[in-house]
């Protein structure tokens, strides 16, 4: 089902909001936890590390990891939400063409 120019540049208007604010909470976790206030986040131990180096060395990696899967949670609820989602291919015909 094609969609129309205006549904197509509200769904990419929310693509792009998502990505961007999934960013953001990557750049607060990853530069700002592990970089500006890591001197304030090391009184806090963690697992027996302290707090900034922790976010330094692992956090930012789980959390951009956690996003991913957000990311691909939140896209697959948008593309529903558009009519864009892509089609499951065990139902298609595809493999039986030759």
């Amino acid at each position: 089902m094609a969609i129309s120019a205006l549904q197509a540049k509200k769904y990419w208007q929310a693509n792009i909001r998502l990505v961007l604010s999934l960013l953001a909470i990557w750049a607060f976790v990853s530069f700002g936890c592990g970089i500006l206030w890591v001197d304030i986040l090391n009184q806090v131990t963690f697992f027996g590390f302290k707090l900034g180096f922790w976010f330094a060395q692992q956090g930012s990696i789980y959390v951009f990891v956690v996003l991913i899967f957000i990311y691909v949670r939140q896209m697959n609820k948008l593309d529903k939400r558009y009519g864009v989602q892509e089609s499951d291919s065990r139902s298609s015909n595809h493999g039986d063409e030759q």
